[in-house]
């Protein structure tokens, strides 16, 4: 796991969508009001989860973990956060413990993936240690989904303003993976597609969006299984 990161700071350029600016850095006003009914709903649902579901849910999922594979049970990656800021990312560790889980991406029939890492990848419960992230202000519930650092400075080479997703603090889930965007990123065109969702996010957040999301988000588990894994 890297332990310190050496921040650079992002190409921005060709901003051609509605926003001011503050040291090169493209500046999205939102209302402040609905950034408090933001954080409010993201500490209402993540502290009711933790009380009432994860109390539970987590022993068993990490005796399973614990009983399948050497390791700890919670696997933590830098990731960029809100205005670039790097925060460790939480997540069920689904691999057996190797040196490339922070710069290559989990591929179909991953061999580094271990058994109750494919259940726990195919259901998406690999993330639910990031409502704890949620509670801390590191994320939302909602917003555009971070990728570890070497990859982000990897994806900011090749797209335009990509580091301009990080206007808004990053989401367990966001508007990419509620259309499809799932797992691995095989090419330009899928990592180009969820960067535009992204932006188009960021433009256009509202309460209301982030319930279609959510909703959304939902349809996409229960019925595209195929990209998780």
């Amino acid at each position: 796991m890297a332990s310190t990161i050496t921040e650079r700071k992002p190409a921005l350029k060709n901003i051609n969508t509605k926003r001011s600016f503050f040291k090169s850095f493209p500046v999205v006003f939102f209302d402040e009001s609905q950034l408090v009914v933001k954080r409010a709903f993201d500490l209402s649902i993540s502290i009711g989860l933790v009380i009432f579901v994860f109390s539970w849910l987590f022993p068993i999922i990490g005796l399973l973990i614990k009983a399948t594979s050497k390791g700890p049970i919670f696997f933590q990656q830098l990731r960029h956060g809100k205005d670039n800021v790097p925060f460790y990312c939480f997540k069920f560790r689904t691999m057996y413990v190797n040196e490339k889980a922070d710069v290559q991406q989990a591929t179909k029939d991953d061999p580094r993936v271990t058994w109750i890492g494919k259940f726990l990848r195919k259901s998406s419960l690999d993330e639910l240690p990031q409502f704890f992230n949620v509670i801390k202000g590191n994320m939302s519930i909602v917003g555009p989904r971070p990728h570890a650092v070497p990859m982000n400075y990897k994806f900011s080479e090749e797209i335009d303003n990509f580091m301009f997703r990080h206007t808004v603090k990053p989401g367990i889930t966001g508007l990419a993976q509620a259309k499809g965007f799932r797992g691995e990123t095989k090419d330009f065109y899928d990592i180009y597609s969820r960067c535009k969702l992204d932006i188009f996010y960021v433009n256009n957040w509202s309460p209301l969006l982030d319930l279609k999301i959510i909703f959304w988000t939902i349809v996409s588990l229960l019925m595209d299984k195929d990209k998780a894994y």
